[in-house]
Formats: structure tokens, sequence, C-alpha cells
């Protein structure tokens, strides 16, 4: 299968605009992107970690990269006029609920009005049909319920982080009602994922980079919370379902809405942290040993967290392609190719695409059809 086939080969020679490029998610976007033959414009503000997916790969040199801060709203409304694209993905974010707390301020600005100023240069710009914005499955109020979070469910979020994101679902939802609502408006989306995995991130403070970091130093690996249940989704399965629903807003009315993006339903992606962590280490062909780290309670974090996608599954026919097993071999494999040659990591990315896309097509997924 040809992957600059898939998407009914409509974002060949499309303009693109995403915010968040350069983090882990919107790095692997990117770059998919390029190899479906679009002209892509990213806006962040510089790398978010070290080591950078975005350089190791040396994307800047196949889009147009421009550091900028959301909450600039001149610059951002410059550089999406400049930019004028058919199609914005808004990714960028303050995306730890840790670092929300420490700072709290920074969180809010960035992912509220943040959100506003991205919408309001979105407005000012004629030429976009498109816009998604992705949120976070922490945007609804976690009552802890073992019922799965569907996309009528109220927005809410303890922590700062939380809070921010469902803000930012209630800010969008305002904007379409009261300036995307005619005939040849841009339509606006949002998308909601679960935990999403794969190589090539280095966030603080989060499962797989921690447990990277302790397999290849051969450490104990610390986990706060074994029992927590997320529901864990390979990196290309979310991107594979924006690029669908973007593809589906293009030619179709309607879809203008938010939409779940999780694990299939029967929810076999939800493992607890502590079983993640031992399939790594098997994988890995590693004899470290998981240590329970006592935080004593110094953070609220839900012990379940689960999404409902089968709004996407009926009304967009889309669905995961990878088992649980399948994501996590993807990721750690990536992350041992960069310890033994991390100058071939453009290559080996794309191939992971390209393997993606061709077990997609074996498994009669809508969008390589």
């Amino acid at each position: 299968m040809h992957i600059e086939d898939t998407f009914h080969k409509i974002f060949r020679n499309k303009n693109i605009f995403i915010t968040g490029h350069t983090g882990f998610i919107g790095t692997w976007l990117s770059l998919w992107l390029t190899l479906l033959g679009a002209n892509v414009t990213g806006y962040s503000l510089g790398y978010p970690t070290r080591p950078s997916f975005f350089e190791i790969i040396s994307l800047e040199n196949e889009i147009n990269h421009i550091e900028g801060d959301l909450q600039n709203f001149k610059k951002i409304s410059q550089c999406i006029n400049e930019c004028s694209p058919d199609i914005v993905f808004h990714l960028g974010a303050q995306s730890l609920v840790r670092k929300s707390y420490a700072e709290p301020l920074n969180t809010l600005n960035t992912n509220i009005l943040g959100t506003a100023n991205l919408l309001e240069s979105v407005r000012n710009c004629k030429n976009i049909k498109v816009t998604i914005n992705m949120t976070s499955d922490k945007c609804y109020d976690n009552t802890c319920s073992e019922k799965p979070h569907s996309e009528n469910d109220p927005m809410g979020g303890f922590d700062p982080y939380s809070a921010s994101k469902g803000a930012s679902e209630l800010i969008t939802s305002s904007y379409r009602n009261s300036f995307f609502n005619s005939k040849n408006s841009c339509k606006i989306a949002t998308v909601r994922c679960g935990n999403v995995i794969g190589g090539g991130d280095w966030s603080d403070d989060r499962i797989i980079p921690d447990s990277i970091k302790a397999l290849t130093k051969k450490q104990n690996i610390k986990i706060r919370n074994p029992a927590a249940t997320r529901p864990w989704q390979y990196v290309l399965e979310s991107i594979s379902g924006i690029l669908w629903l973007t593809t589906t807003m293009l030619e179709e009315k309607g879809f203008d809405e938010a939409w779940n993006f999780g694990p299939n339903a029967n929810n076999t992606n939800s493992v607890s942290v502590e079983k993640l962590v031992k399939k790594m280490i098997t994988i890995w062909n590693s004899k470290n040993i998981i240590e329970m780290q006592n935080t004593n309670n110094e953070f609220h974090e839900s012990k379940l967290l689960v999404l409902d996608s089968s709004k996407a599954n009926t009304k967009l026919k889309w669905k995961n392609v990878c088992s649980i097993d399948e994501a996590i071999t993807e990721t750690v494999e990536w992350y041992k190719k960069y310890e033994k040659d991390n100058e071939k990591m453009n290559e080996f990315s794309i191939n992971q695409i390209k393997k993606y896309v061709n077990l997609a097509g074996q498994r009669d997924l809508i969008w390589t059809k």
C-alpha cells in the first residue's frame, strides 16, 4: 500500500498549520503529513524536551518551522494569515498534570487563552476550511466511576491541567456556535484521545519515558500508582483518527463536534500502570524490577479513566489498528533503535508509519481505501 494514497489523497498539496508541532504527538503528525504530500507550517514555543524527537529527525528541514507563543495573539494571527492554511491542527499546550500544580497560571493562560487566540486567528483568516482542537481525555469531570466517558459527559477537571482542557473544549464550542455557524464557515471539531504512547516521548513525569530512562540505565522502574488504569493507545492511532475526521469534514456536512478516539470497545488496551511496565520490561528483555514509589498522595490522580469511542466507531467507521502488545512493542522498539543508532531515526520513524499504514490496510481500515 502506498501511504500517499490513504485518506482519499486529500492532504496532497494542502497548506497545514500545526500548533505544538515540536511536541511528541505534533512531531508524528507533522512527519505523517509530509509523507501525505502536505505543505506543513508549525508554530511552537521551542522544543519541549531534551532530547527532542523533532530535532532528532531533523524535521525543521522538511517543514516551515516557527517559534512562537500561543499567548502572543499578534504573532500567531500574523503567522496564520501568512500561511493561509486550508487546515489547522491545534495541539499546542502545557500538557503535564503535575507541572500544572507548579505552574497553574502558565497552564491556564497557555491552554485557555492560547485556544482563544488560535480560534480568533482562525476567525480572521477566511481560507481555513477545517480546524481540529486536540484536547485530552482529562477534560471530563471524572467521578471515578467505571463508566467510560462519552462525548456528552460534562467537562470538569480536578487539577489545573484538566480544568484548562475542559475550558478549552467549552471555548471551542462557544466559538463554533457564535462565529462558525454559517454555510461556508470553517468547520471546527475537538478531539479527545487516551494516554498516547509511542517512540520519541521524553516528557517529564510520564510512565513510558520514565521507564525507558530506567531501562537504559538498568535501574529500578519507580511507579506511583500501579493500579491506575488508563486507555493506552499507540500514537499513530490517535493521529489516524484526527486525519480521518478531517478528511470526512472536508468531504461531508456535519461532523464539526466533539470526538473520542480511544481504544476499542472491549477496552483490552486499558490496563494498569503495573501491567504496562511489566510488558515493557519483557519486550526490552531486561531484568529491571518495579519499585513502588510512596508519594503520600501528593497530588490527586484518578485510578480509572476510560473513553467511550463508539461514536467514532459508528459514525466515522474508525477503529484502532493495534493491540496493546503491538502498541507497546512498537514503542519499545523505537527507543531500542534510538539507543543503538540515533543517526537513522528519521528513516526508522517513517518506516514505523509505513508499517502501521500497511497493517491498517490488511485489517481493512476505512481510511486506507
